[in-house]
């Protein structure tokens, strides 16, 4: 006998139903390198062994290095077998990997990736489903998407077309506004908005997804989520590295940049944006853009008297082991002014949020790893255990942790066993791997199968990006001022005192960074 299915149990399943990717090909530009080693490719690897890859998928590799089908398969497989997650089913994967050389400057490249296309697509019965990704450094966005429109690859080649070629792009988008800008129109000479993925892998992260689950799936919260109950919100993306492999780039780029103009502002909007009419893509987007346009202009008057501060990190001790300062670091300018540590206090002008501050900190070489969202709520009004000298109650406080666990915090005051008046602090933890025995997915592995169903709500939007960099050029035009200071921190610290004074002269201080 067929046992009888609950209907709780059935609609559980329902719910957590995952659609298999669509047909496709993707094609990724420095197919060779550090991202599609480390990220892409380990990605598309746990989507296959979880079933979600379309048995018509291939992956086309481009990029500069040398390599046949055969070497580039061999290199994959080698990366893979570093991984710990096995490689069963490696072979049958890698059937589906193809690889082709050229240069990107050179039209003639093009030709062949075209060519390359068509006769992929026959293989593995693709109907001209192709993604193109750009895992190059952004200073090749531009030509590279000049050359795959002259080549016609960014278009259908019927005249009905259910499924556009798409684009990815990672960050940054741009240097500044003028490039974003500039860059912008040339990417729209060749692609329609609806083609381009620009990829935050922050917004891939289970904890981030859960943000407008958590608000608007649950009544308990969301009635709280306003000026009325909180007291401040704290944005921490907190790094104990240094720039490692990574200081050509960074050294132009600084923390600004690098996460703030993305990464921290993604998850204020999604943490702050008033409820989406439903759980589409556009209505998601529209209101994060809302939220970013609500962002009162940082204060930035005077060196001294600003809402937003910068500094490098000295040599200091993490872990007990001694480490370099950032001008000792390798591939890093004698005389850098290029910040590592950025603190801010932010406003959102709306009915929501009218004068509750959004302090946000992210820094490299820092005491610990920790990137996390804390609402702390008001304290309550009236204390009735005064008489007894708990006049001054903790408040309870909200943390979305997202690095180096993902889950829930919510701390607490309840009674503790002993005497009549005995209260503490209690916490309740929710750990993604604690609950379903397993680490949450990587974030590269939900935005590729993102990008293959079509789905854009995971990815900034044009206008998104371009009210970002809007909102930081008088930052970024102030600092280029020398009389703007760049203040030093020793490595291993959790802070420096001016970004402690931006917190502290509002009567509040900054979460630990290290376990409680």
């Amino acid at each position: 006998m067929i046992p009888e299915i609950q209907p709780s149990i059935l609609r559980q399943e329902m719910l957590c139903a995952e659609m298999q990717g669509r047909p496709c090909g993707l094609i990724v530009f420095g197919a060779s390198g550090d991202l599609a080693r480390r990220k892409i490719v380990p990605s598309l690897f746990a989507l296959f062994r979880r079933d979600l890859l379309s048995p018509h998928f291939y992956f086309l590799g481009c990029g500069r290095s040398e390599y046949t089908d055969v070497q580039y398969r061999q290199a994959v497989r080698e990366a893979m077998e570093a991984e710990p997650s096995g490689t069963g089913n490696a072979e049958r994967f890698l059937s589906s990997f193809y690889y082709l050389s050229g240069d990107y400057t050179d039209a003639s490249f093009y030709e062949a990736i075209g060519g390359r296309l068509n006769e992929l697509d026959r293989t593995h019965k693709v109907s001209e489903c192709h993604i193109f990704y750009l895992s190059v450094p952004p200073t090749l966005y531009g030509s590279i998407t000049e050359h795959l429109g002259a080549a016609g690859v960014n278009r259908c080649g019927r005249s009905v077309c259910e499924y556009l070629p798409r684009l990815v792009v990672e960050k940054p988008f741009g240097h500044d506004l003028a490039s974003a800008t500039k860059l912008d129109a040339q990417i729209h000479r060749h692609f329609e908005e609806s083609q381009i993925y620009r990829i935050d892998h922050y917004l891939g992260k289970e904890t981030v997804q859960n943000i407008l689950m958590f608000r608007f799936a649950n009544a308990i919260f969301e009635p709280m989520w306003n000026r009325n109950y909180i007291d401040h919100i704290q944005i921490t993306i907190a790094e104990s590295v240094g720039v490692e492999h990574r200081a050509g780039y960074y050294d132009h780029s600084g923390a600004l940049r690098d996460m703030f103009q993305n990464h921290m502002l993604q998850m204020m909007s999604l943490a702050m944006m008033e409820p989406p009419p439903s759980f589409d893509a556009e209505p998601i987007r529209d209101e994060k853009v809302k939220l970013l346009r609500s962002i009162r202009p940082l204060q930035i008057a005077g060196p001294w008297n600003s809402d937003i501060v910068r500094a490098q990190y000295v040599s200091g001790v993490i872990d007990g082991i001694g480490v370099p300062g950032y001008l000792q670091e390798k591939d890093v300018g004698p005389n850098s002014q290029t910040e590592t540590f950025v603190a801010a206090k932010a406003f959102v002008d709306n009915w929501r949020w009218k004068d509750v501050p959004v302090y946000l900190r992210t820094g490299k070489r820092l005491a610990a790893k920790r990137t996390e969202i804390a609402i702390q709520f008001r304290q309550v009004p009236h204390s009735l255990f005064a008489s007894v000298g708990l006049d001054d109650m903790p408040p309870n406080v909200l943390v979305l942790k997202i690095q180096p666990e993902e889950g829930i915090s919510l701390s607490f005051q309840a009674k503790r066993p002993g005497s009549k008046t005995c209260m503490s602090t209690l916490r309740m933890n929710f750990n993604y791997s604690d609950i379903f025995g397993a680490q949450a997915p990587e974030s590269y592995q939900r935005l590729l199968l993102d990008c293959m169903l079509g789905d854009q709500t995971l990815f900034a939007r044009q206008d998104d990006v371009m009210v970002a960099w809007t909102l930081l050029a008088p930052v970024l035009e102030a600092w280029a001022q020398e009389e703007f200071p760049l203040y030093e921190y020793p490595a291993g610290s959790e802070s420096f005192a001016h970004a402690d004074q931006l917190i502290r002269s509002d009567g509040r201080q900054w979460r630990s960074l290290r376990p409680s």
